[in-house]
């Protein structure tokens, strides 16, 4: 189990690295075109509002819930009956997600009235600010059909990750990049209002999307018809688990959409440093943790799903979830060190050109480093939730995530005098008392305990982590020096610290007694 799990664990990583690295080329493109300023702040906010709902309809809540539903279909062999509640599951979902997509599009004034009401404010008093209202209030008609594209996207993508092709449901984010990329370079340029090329991009990157997926699912023999079947048995146990979980799912996301009404008050800027010191945090978190978590989940489910025919199908699942959290330890604990050491050579090399300037760097890192004090945290809540939802045990995660914004509004309101960056304490906070609720659910539900041999694994990490962190930070220029070398020159002592961290760190591994049989699932019941 354990190498399969660790070779579909390398192909979702792989996938998911190549379109991160084309996130970074897309981040790049836009912090050129439109900086770090009003334009920058207005398509951000246009863009993450479709997100939040897509996190909820789609990769979020409805996965979550999908899964474990679909394993125990699949676990009879009776491939009518499964292609029937992917039926039922497409057209009850699509029916919904339809009309939200269009009473958003419709409401799209109200929508950023809601989500952005600084500038809301601003527009009814003729301020400063008023343009952007109106500004978001278009691109947020042009945005919100990603949210549908996706949705079906994320469907047919949670059906091949159960059959075991998660390759083709990680390759699909590089479509959006490219999309992004190629409307930012011709199209964007051309336009008086350059972000409006960008939100065209973000709509023809899920079609793109949508249409990749289909001749995989025909290939699968589960491209079927969609049809309404609200009261179908199936559909009413998805409906069950998913309600919760569409809010304890995604606690992060409302979490940062909190932080952008609160920046919508701030001075300009502020929603576009949060921005790109987040997009700098998702490279790990999706390369690492949503990869780990998106290969266990179905194998957490099988394993619930086999309990009561195979005593062993529990310490599967614990040592199955063991393994997860191992798997983040290893690559979470020094990419957050890394982070902390090299955040502002990151981001002056990454996005330091054209409209977006070194003040811009500077003032993004401080965020950054707010953010990636919860980076571990953000990772093992991809884990440690797998834990519940694999169960069917929608609503824990629920109320431990009610607890967790409820924190992160509090923690907002200590850091206000900390403007944008306290922001970022913020959700760091809140997601640490978040994984922090998680785990202890699972202890007091005897489901996982962290196990004394993971204790050891990431004291081996740490230390070995600690050291890569020491050389690279002593090896490092000041940031004076980082500002005063050309562009090649930066990326030669960028690339040269990163692969000084990865020697350091892994031969340190070596050095303190790790082994490749540490890797793997049957370690855990020596």
């Amino acid at each position: 189990m354990s190498k399969r799990l660790l070779k579909s664990g390398i192909i979702v990583s792989g996938m998911t690295l190549v379109s991160r690295v084309l996130g970074l080329v897309r981040d790049v493109v836009i912090a050129n075109l439109i900086g770090a300023g009003a334009a920058a702040d207005v398509f951000l906010f246009a863009n993450r509002i479709p997100n939040f709902l897509r996190r909820l309809f789609a990769e979020g809540a409805f996965s979550q819930a999908f899964v474990p539903v679909l394993a125990e279909y699949q676990k009879s062999g009776d491939l009518s009956k499964t292609r029937e509640f992917i039926g039922k599951v497409s057209g009850t979902l699509g029916g919904l997600v339809t009309v939200v997509t269009l009473l958003a599009m419709i409401g799209s004034p109200v929508v950023a009235a809601i989500f952005g009401t600084g500038w809301f404010v601003d527009w009814l008093n003729d301020g400063s600010n008023a343009e952007k209202f109106m500004q978001a209030s278009l691109l947020l008609k042009i945005t919100f059909p990603y949210l549908w594209f996706v949705t079906f996207v994320a469907l047919s993508g949670a059906i091949l990750n159960t059959l075991g092709k998660f390759g083709v449901m990680s390759f699909s984010p590089v479509l959006l990049n490219i999309a992004m990329i190629a409307t930012a370079l011709w199209l964007a340029p051309h336009l008086e209002n350059p972000d409006l090329g960008l939100a065209i991009g973000i709509f023809l990157g899920g079609l793109l999307q949508f249409l990749f997926q289909l001749p995989f699912l025909y290939k699968a023999k589960l491209w079927v018809k969609p049809k309404w079947a609200w009261h179908d048995e199936g559909v009413k146990k998805i409906r069950t688990l998913m309600i919760p979980a569409l809010f304890g799912v995604s606690v992060s996301q409302i979490n940062l959409l909190l932080d952008t009404f609160i920046a919508s008050f701030l001075m300009t800027g502020s929603i576009s440093w949060l921005y790109y010191s987040d997009r700098l945090l998702e490279f790990p978190l999706g390369l690492f943790g949503i990869a780990i978590s998106t290969v266990i989940l179905p194998t957490l489910a099988r394993h619930h799903v086999n309990r009561d025919d195979n005593a062993k199908s529990a310490v599967d699942f614990r040592n199955t979830m063991d393994w997860g959290v191992r798997m983040i330890l290893l690559l979470g604990v020094p990419a957050m060190i890394g982070i902390a050491v090299l955040a502002q050579p990151m981001l002056l090399v990454l996005f330091m050109r054209g409209s977006f300037t070194f003040s811009d760097v500077q003032s993004a890192s401080y965020s950054l480093w707010g953010f990636n004090a919860g980076l571990l945290s953000f990772m093992l809540i991809k884990i440690l939730a797998n834990g519940y939802y694999a169960r069917q045990d929608t609503k824990t995660p629920v109320k431990i995530g009610i607890i967790a914004m409820v924190s992160n509004m509090a923690f907002n309101l200590l850091a206000i005098p900390f403007s944008y960056v306290g922001l970022a304490m913020a959700s760091a906070m809140s997601a640490t008392l978040n994984a922090f609720l998680l785990y202890r659910g699972l202890a007091k539900a005897d489901v996982y305990h962290f196990s004394r041999q993971s204790a050891v694994f990431f004291l081996k990490v740490f230390c070995a982590a600690a050291m890569m962190g020491l050389l690279v930070w002593y090896n490092s220029p000041t940031l004076i020096e980082w500002n005063a070398m050309s562009f090649l020159t930066r990326v030669h002592w960028l690339a040269w610290l990163i692969v000084l961290a990865a020697i350091v760190y892994g031969g340190m591994l070596l050095v303190l007694g790790l082994r490749k049989q540490h890797l793997l699932v049957k370690e855990l019941n020596q």
